[in-house]
């Protein structure tokens, strides 16, 4: 039995059916869950991701351009503050749709991108980097962030073109 994740019918409301040799079932729609809470939780996930994403390339920037921006306390606990209530609504999120990184390709494409975006974007920000060396990580911890967010939109590791 397979899990496909849809979006269409059903009013709109996301819904998983299996997939068998027997044809085709809903299994359980997302009305079931109360949808204000899953849709308020998606909308969290997003605005957290923005802000996360905002917050590192604003933290880059200002380490590329020499500003010292650790002195400013906001940007030492903004982000870690921030990537804790990201990191729980994925998890909730995950655990409300059924479906689970290394079960679900593009979630786990999500993670593996996520796990090189974290050693990418430390090693951006590390002060005793040389800038050359900097910028190359902070360019690749932006790709890897831009793929997130491609696989994200399009629910495919191969970004819809497999």
């Amino acid at each position: 039995m397979v899990l496909i994740y849809y979006k269409a019918a059903l009013g709109g409301l996301p819904y998983a059916i299996a997939a068998s040799p027997h044809g085709r079932r809903i299994l359980f729609t997302l009305s079931d869950i109360p949808a204000m809470s899953y849709f308020a939780l998606r909308h969290l996930h997003i605005s957290a991701a923005l802000l996360s994403i905002t917050l590192f390339a604003l933290r880059g920037a200002l380490a590329l351009y020499g500003v010292h921006w650790r002195r400013w306390s906001l940007l030492r606990w903004l982000p870690h503050m921030n990537d804790s209530v990201l990191l729980a609504a994925a998890i909730t999120l995950a655990w409300m749709s059924g479906q689970y990184p290394f079960q679900q390709a593009w979630l786990s494409a999500k993670v593996l991108a996520l796990l090189a975006y974290i050693g990418l974007g430390k090693l951006a920000l590390r002060a005793e980097q040389p800038q050359v060396q900097r910028l190359l990580w902070f360019i690749g911890a932006l790709a890897c962030v831009a793929y997130i967010v491609a696989v994200a939109r399009t629910r495919s590791p191969w970004l819809g073109l497999a």
